[in-house]
């Protein structure tokens, strides 16, 4: 079983789980947050949003050692998030390799 996440069915599991039935890929929800966090929608300083995901992830390398994995979000804001979670796959994870696939996109007014 892989490790729980943080909110119960998240609407990326939904998509993900769509996108995955439509182009035939194994859907696996398997990172895990390490604690509580905030919100990152109102911090626009981008070392205190990496201090603010720091540590956060975490992933059971059981289910993706040595696979080329698709991350796949929902919204791109910063890249801090995908980021911090690649990391995870490539290091704690073990994984081959790590694409992303995200859906949208938001304006930045930096």
């Amino acid at each position: 079983m892989p490790p729980s996440t943080e909110r119960a069915v998240q609407p990326v599991i939904v998509l993900a789980n769509r996108i995955g039935t439509a182009v035939s890929l194994p859907v696996v929800p398997c990172i895990a947050t390490t604690r509580a966090t905030t919100q990152l929608k109102g911090v626009t300083d981008p070392v205190k949003r990496k201090e603010l995901v720091a540590g956060l992830y975490a992933v059971d390398p059981q289910y993706t050692a040595g696979k080329n994995v698709l991350l796949f979000d929902d919204l791109f804001r910063s890249g801090t998030t995908l980021g911090a979670i690649t990391d995870v796959l490539l290091k704690a994870g073990k994984a081959a390799s790590v694409r992303v696939l995200t859906i949208t996109k938001t304006r930045s007014n930096q």
